[in-house]
């Protein structure tokens, strides 16, 4: 196959096997091209639209309905393309919480938290917003079927604390509040209060509050439970705020310095 015409063919009947991704390298040892003629080749699908290049050296094939989009949805590559990156994954926050049904609020980026840093991505209407955490390994996700394949997302409890972890990234506390209403009946209390450990006192005292805010004592409950005998201390709701003169919570020691008014 080592000619230009044979590789541009193997790219474009790749997904006859349900495979819509591929690397130069796999590129250029398959076919035997010269890597002058797998240049040509991938440049010449690019500017066709038939294929898209999220990170140097991988390239995603793009099907002729997603053209006009400019790129297939990123559930079609992002554990193709997280592998080649050599990346822990798991797909997060408001993106997790839409896949597990609490969709009030479509996040305008695929949400994705990471072992390490990543830039964003951006490839045609496509956008994705990475987020790096020291707690991608260990932490409890599950495999979801996607097209092609399948991808890692945070379990509904991960994503929970997630959300509390990163505010900005999730819309902020009123936002924050309206998806745990919806994503609580997902939510098994037992698992939510065995990440506990793993989690900041703070975020544990935040998520327990929002939790009560929106009337999901049962979850609430096993987040106190899994507190009791603890030291809390005093802890603002929003960090950069100013907390003083702000009602103290009695139970989980927060200080309500923002407005949390939940879409229910």
């Amino acid at each position: 196959m080592a000619n230009p015409g044979a590789l541009h063919h193997w790219i474009l009947a790749l997904p006859e096997n349900g495979r819509y991704s591929f690397s130069r390298e796999e590129a250029a040892s398959v076919s035997g091209a010269s890597p002058e003629a797998v240049k040509l080749t991938l440049y010449r699908l690019k500017r066709a639209g038939a294929v898209i290049s999220p990170r140097r050296g991988f390239f995603v094939i793009v099907p002729l309905e997603y053209r006009a989009a400019g790129s297939p949805p990123a559930t079609w590559f992002i554990d193709d393309l997280m592998r080649y990156l050599g990346r822990r994954y798991y797909v997060a926050l408001l993106s997790a919480a839409a896949l597990h049904g609490a969709a009030h609020q479509q996040p305008m980026a695929f949400q994705v938290m990471a072992d390490a840093v990543e830039r964003d991505i951006a490839v045609g209407r496509v956008r994705i917003e990475f987020h790096a955490s020291h707690l991608v390994e260990g932490a409890p996700t599950q495999a979801m079927q996607t097209e092609t394949g399948t991808m890692a997302v945070a379990t509904p409890e991960t994503t929970a604390f997630d959300l509390v972890r990163f505010p900005e990234a999730a819309g902020y506390w009123s936002n924050i509040a309206t998806v745990l209403a919806e994503l609580a009946e997902k939510v098994d209390p037992d698992k939510l209060a065995a990440l506990v450990p793993r989690a900041r006192r703070s975020d544990v005292q935040r998520l327990g509050w929002l939790l009560e805010r929106v009337e999901q004592v049962e979850l609430a409950r096993a987040l106190a439970q899994a507190l009791a005998g603890t030291r809390l201390l005093p802890t603002p709701l929003t960090p950069a705020r100013e907390g003083s003169g702000a009602r103290l919570d009695p139970r989980w020691h927060v200080l309500v310095n923002d407005d949390v008014e939940p879409d229910l």
